[in-house]
């Protein structure tokens, strides 16, 4: 039974006031709420603050770690085991941004994912294409090789260790979404890719989707056989909104 997961990504927003008013409206909301799995990533400044308010109730992440296991001269850095001892369950690794503003390639975020799954921590692995790249029908090559590459570097077993979101670039923050259709076939496409090396695995790996999810069409994405919940971006920053889509995972419920 795979029970889904849905985790608000804040990206880098919120100043202290607007941080703990989400955070608690967040946690209000949550009473009653069975059978989904809720985590959120606020930025690092905010972490032990939102977990400090949110208690066992809530998951909280980290939206990105060092690639350098290890304490060191690595000015900016911020090292998995540093999350771990802040409380974190989760981190988002290879996220689009992080991709494409900063360059980070398949090779270094599978580097970021061994180093996370050492920490104890939870990889949001996050896998996706470019609307240039959806069109010319290369979607499958680099989800593919996305994929790849944290399974040759880390091997099929740690798949039933972390969580794999599918973003495709061309929705995140546009407001286009891709429609239930297209991103189920993005899922069943990944969970093949895994299923190839490992069936089993394949089969109890979390597959979230990522890109303009809101309240709306929420439960008709969710309830794609191979879609196990949401990594939410900007509807993660309203409280109400963000409750509705974990409320649409919860009614969904999991497979």
């Amino acid at each position: 039974m795979r029970t889904p997961v849905v985790i608000g990504n804040w990206k880098m927003n919120g100043t202290l006031a607007e941080v703990d008013a989400l955070a608690q409206g967040v946690l209000a909301g949550l009473a009653g709420l069975a059978g989904v799995e809720v985590g959120v990533c606020p930025s690092f400044v905010h972490i032990a603050r939102v977990r400090d308010q949110v208690g066992p109730a809530l998951g909280v992440g980290a939206q990105n770690l060092a690639v350098q296991p290890a304490a060191g001269a690595y000015t900016g850095e911020v090292a998995g085991f540093m999350l771990k001892e802040l409380g974190c369950a989760y981190v988002i690794v290879g996220h689009s941004e992080r991709r494409s503003l900063f360059g980070e390639t398949s090779v270094l975020v599978a580097e970021k994912v061994a180093v996370a799954l050492d920490a104890g921590l939870t990889p949001v692995l996050c896998v996706g294409e470019t609307l240039e790249e959806r069109e010319s029908g290369a979607t499958e090559a680099v989800v593919g090789e996305q994929l790849d590459a944290v399974l040759d570097r880390c091997g099929v077993a740690v798949f039933s260790r972390l969580i794999v979101a599918y973003e495709p670039v061309w929705a995140i923050g546009t407001g286009r979404t891709a429609s239930p259709g297209q991103a189920q076939a993005v899922h069943a496409f990944i969970r093949g890719r895994v299923a190839a090396r490992d069936a089993a695995v394949a089969q109890s790996l979390r597959i979230q989707y990522g890109g303009s999810v809101k309240p709306d069409n929420a439960v008709e994405l969710f309830s794609q056989p191979d879609i196990d919940g949401g990594l939410i971006g900007g509807a993660s920053l309203k409280a109400a909104d963000f409750l509705a889509i974990c409320g649409a995972a919860a009614q969904v419920g999991g497979r």
